[in-house]
């Protein structure tokens, strides 16, 4: 099952349509897509507006491959479960959002285990087929929900200072550090 979730602001139609023009040339493949504020019709996918917390955790749960956005709970959450996720990061140009931040995020969350980046809509479909042909293609150890004492120390010294705090490595480094 592939399952789809583009957060709850603004439309994302963008991502939706290419995961949908997907979705029609491989029917027996279930898709779930949480479409937040979008008003557009997407006829190859189960679409749900809005999950409550159990509903999208079970989706988490259940997926092969998980579609989203470029926003960090599903980019985490994904780590935690050692799930692939597929980004396609929003654009604020676009009228996607209102920043280009999440280009941001997927430039840095890019060389994770788990995360493959689509640079467009049009590499969507691609990159999806690649890790539904490859069952292990982009998966990762799960991570641990529970911070490590280096990601502590790392966000004090940046609360305090603006820096890492002595900790070494990027901030994805951190993220990935078991906190045992």
């Amino acid at each position: 099952m592939i399952f789809a979730t583009v957060g709850t602001q603004l439309p994302f139609d963008r991502l939706l349509q290419a995961l949908d023009v997907w979705a029609a040339q491989r029917p027996n493949t279930r898709v779930l897509a949480q479409t937040g504020r979008s008003g557009a019709d997407f006829a190859h996918m189960e679409c749900q507006p809005f999950l409550d917390q159990a509903q999208f955790a079970e989706a988490m749960q259940e997926a092969d491959v998980i579609v989203s956005h470029a926003g960090m709970g599903s980019i985490l959450t994904a780590a935690e479960l050692g799930k692939p996720v597929l980004i396609l990061a929003r654009q604020s140009a676009l009228g996607e959002h209102r920043t280009d931040h999440q280009l941001a995020t997927a430039e840095k969350m890019r060389h994770l285990p788990n995360v493959t980046v689509a640079s467009d809509a049009g590499s969507l479909g691609g990159h999806l087929d690649a890790l539904m042909s490859a069952p292990d293609a982009g998966l990762g150890a799960a991570i641990s929900p529970v911070a490590s004492d280096a990601l502590l120390t790392a966000v004090s010294g940046f609360i305090r200072t603006g820096a890492l705090g002595g900790a070494s490595g990027t901030w994805p480094d951190l993220l990935l550090q078991d906190p045992s």
